[in-house]
């Protein structure tokens, strides 16, 4: 029985490393630069990535590993019946309704995305109840979690970034309602969550190391000043004061080129930063600060009819949940020539002229941004007429990197230009370097502003032989904008110019109609549409259905095309 057991292991192994193995071969087959980098990087033309340790960032060196430690606050037990009525339970992709009784199951189920299982463990649910929360069912589930959890172990339930949304959401919980079990089987299998996070700070060198850490420092910051555990307050607060300085720019933009992510992390750092103000620790200063850019960021991304849901969207919390929390669900706040300046640097520009609102972002290197979701809308941009949207960035409803999920990354769905069908930039990769991505990118975009006017121009196509740069200019004028889109090179190639939206469309010849709901407009072109009924994501798993109009003829270059909208009534 035991060698069966050691040779099913030994056979689950095998298997997971030629997956492993077999995805990598076809990643190297697909992708010519990779091949690029890994001959340069064999006859040691390109420079390897940094050493590290591996969930050790050297800024800890003085406060790892953590000790054991013993809560010192007080909480009393919340006093509550098992409950008697069904329960909604809304979780990313799928909702669930449980009658009593079926907490005891619930953590049995199987579903069709991970996220959806993650949230489940995280206790993300509790933010959809506001402040009616459920504390019966609250503390059914916490029981039902901690017979079937309370051991830390290697599981998707106690991986470090699950661990720390669910101290956070717990704890917050815990503060306002009180403890939903036994008070030293709560507190001791709270207390067990630090070192559960610390012992694995999702830290793997600066190339491969995401906003993850900020969150594994935000639950020990979280957990040690509630429960009054003074070295894993003092390991929290100093992995964001210094993920801070790595994960946002200087203007207080995320670095990952998510408006959803941006937005979720400026909640995060207030969050803390008002949870050191409460505890007058020496970290408020510099946390106000980092949220107080972050929050002013926030508001250049939201656009008059909402939040652009520009690269991935998070299944911690549905934008329109997460801008409730921060009061930023609408905003009329049209930033200045000064505000605008302070976040050029971060590839995030914005115009508002007359009833036009729009928003573009370009990475500032061209290459998506590493560690990043990989999103290629280089020169894409959404826009809108007062409060309506009338193209928008169409998200992405899940994580992965084959089939739908990767679809969305492309630019193929983006409000962008593209080449013979393939993305504006190559594939990025943490551990390129500088000098391998300018070889195989050109010289970083330019983006140039005017009173009426943008300009981008980039050079991510030059990897095709006959393309140099493309020019892409947004006119406004008080009810319209033309869209001048120029490829320099020779050759023939084929063109695409692609718009997604959510408004209701009709052809005319060349032309096509969007109905809004107060206005109408005329998108005129110079070559015929293609028209096809497409899903644009809201949140993590939830979609509408938009359009998606593209425009696309094999050209001869240098070419020239043009694109106006007006609003016609």
């Amino acid at each position: 029985m035991i060698y069966l057991k050691i040779s099913f292991t030994y056979l689950y192994c095998l298997k997971s490393l030629l997956k492993k193995f077999f995805n990598k071969a076809y990643q190297v087959q697909s992708d010519p630069i990779l091949r690029s980098w890994l001959i340069g990087r064999l006859l040691g033309r390109w420079q390897g990535e940094p050493a590290y340790t591996a969930h050790h960032p050297s800024y800890l060196s003085d406060l790892l590993p953590l000790s054991p430690e013993i809560p010192t606050k007080q909480f009393f037990c919340l006093q509550t019946d098992t409950p008697k009525f069904e329960l909604h339970l809304k979780l990313p992709c799928e909702s669930i309704v449980l009658r009593p009784g079926d907490e005891n199951k619930l953590f049995t189920l199987h579903f069709r995305d991970i996220e959806t299982k993650l949230a489940l463990h995280r206790f993300a649910w509790l933010s959809e109840f506001g402040k009616d929360v459920p504390n019966d069912w609250v503390a059914a589930i916490w029981q039902a979690w901690v017979k079937k959890y309370s051991t830390v172990d290697n599981s998707w339930a106690w991986h470090p970034y699950t661990v720390a949304e669910r101290a956070v959401n717990i704890l917050s919980f815990i503060e306002r309602n009180g403890l939903p079990g036994s008070r030293e089987k709560t507190l001791s299998i709270l207390t067990a969550h630090a070192p559960a996070i610390a012992n694995k700070l999702e830290y793997f060198g600066d190339h491969h190391t995401s906003n993850h850490l900020a969150n594994n420092g935000r639950g020990l910051y979280l957990l040690g000043l509630t429960l009054g555990l003074k070295q894993t307050t003092n390991i929290g607060g100093r992995i964001l004061i210094e993920e801070a300085k790595r994960i946002f720019h200087s203007s207080g933009i995320l670095r990952e080129g998510s408006s959803h992510y941006h937005v979720l992390l400026a909640r995060n750092f207030e969050e803390v930063a008002n949870a050191a103000q409460k505890h007058n620790r020496k970290e408020a200063s510099s946390l106000r600060s980092t949220a107080n850019k972050a929050r002013n960021a926030a508001k250049l991304m939201i656009l008059p009819g909402g939040l652009p849901l520009i690269g991935d969207i998070s299944p911690d919390l549905s934008p329109n949940l997460l801008l409730k929390q921060l009061g930023l669900i609408k905003t009329n706040h049209h930033p200045s020539t000064k505000e605008l300046h302070l976040f050029k640097g971060a590839g995030w520009y914005r115009k508002d002229i007359g009833p036009f609102s729009a928003l573009w972002h370009t990475a500032p290197e061209g290459w998506s941004q590493m560690p990043g979701h990989g999103h290629q809308d280089t020169g894409s941009f959404e826009l809108h007429y007062s409060d309506e949207p009338i193209f928008v960035d169409p998200g992405r409803g899940h994580y992965g990197d084959t089939g739908e999920a990767a679809f969305y990354r492309s630019a193929s769905v983006h409000n962008t230009l593209i080449i013979d069908g393939a993305d504006p930039y190559p594939p990025n990769k943490p551990y390129y370097c500088d000098k391998f991505r300018r070889l195989y990118g050109g010289p970083n975009p330019l983006v140039e502003l005017s009173d009426n006017s943008l300009e981008l121009i980039h050079s991510g196509y030059e990897r095709f032989t006959g393309v140099n740069s493309i020019n892409r200019i947004w006119t406004f004028n008080s009810n319209c904008m033309s869209i001048i889109d120029t490829v320099h090179g020779q050759g023939k190639h084929k063109i695409g110019r692609i718009l997604v939206t959510p408004l209701r469309i009709e052809r005319d010849c060349n032309n096509v109609i969007l109905n809004g709901t107060n206005n109408v407009y005329r998108l005129i072109s110079d070559s015929k549409p293609t028209i096809t009924a497409f899903p644009i994501w809201k949140s993590y798993g939830s979609s509408y259905l938009g359009n998606i109009i593209i425009f696309s003829s094999e050209e001869s270059l240098p070419w020239t095309g043009k694109l106006r909208l007006e609003r016609i009534q």
